[in-house]
């Protein structure tokens, strides 16, 4: 069977302090939006500046990391999957959704060297390399059951 790939990599500010939840059936989880920025220069000759904005959905150990350290502003670099998700909203209409499951991050920025922090156990063992003094808990994967 041929191998296949879901991968996003993202590199930009975080829109809002992160929301953090506990789903139904205990598991937690953090969402936050991200501001990627692009520039380029029109047909015209004029700068242009686009920005993009990426629903981030953490699970696992890293909605510690990002509860107790990452604010509005913050600039991350993410590593995760993409997933698409479709809700009904009150008048009966679709709502689509792009999430970017997150299980890798690395915090930039003036906070000093890069600081990273994984969900999957490989890597730096947490933020700037040393274990957050509270006991992690285990690894979660995502369940259909989001209060949000």
């Amino acid at each position: 069977m041929a191998r296949s790939l879901n991968k996003a990599t993202l590199i930009g500010n975080v829109g809002g302090d992160p929301d953090v939840r506990t789903t139904a059936s205990g598991n937690r989880v953090a969402k936050l939006s991200m501001a990627t920025n692009r520039q380029f220069t029109d047909r015209s000759g004029q700068q242009q500046d686009r920005t993009q904005w990426h629903r981030l959905t953490i699970f696992g150990r890293l909605v510690d990391v990002v509860e107790q350290w990452v604010k509005k502003g913050d600039r991350l670099y993410v590593e995760g999957r993409i997933e698409y998700s479709q809700t009904q909203d009150e008048q009966g209409g679709t709502r689509y959704w792009t999430d970017i499951i997150v299980n890798e991050m690395i915090m930039l920025g003036s906070g000093g060297p890069g600081r990273a922090a994984s969900d999957e156990g490989g890597g730096p063992g947490g933020y700037g390399g040393q274990r957050p003094s509270r006991p992690q808990p285990p690894i979660n994967e995502p369940d259909d059951d989001l209060p949000f």
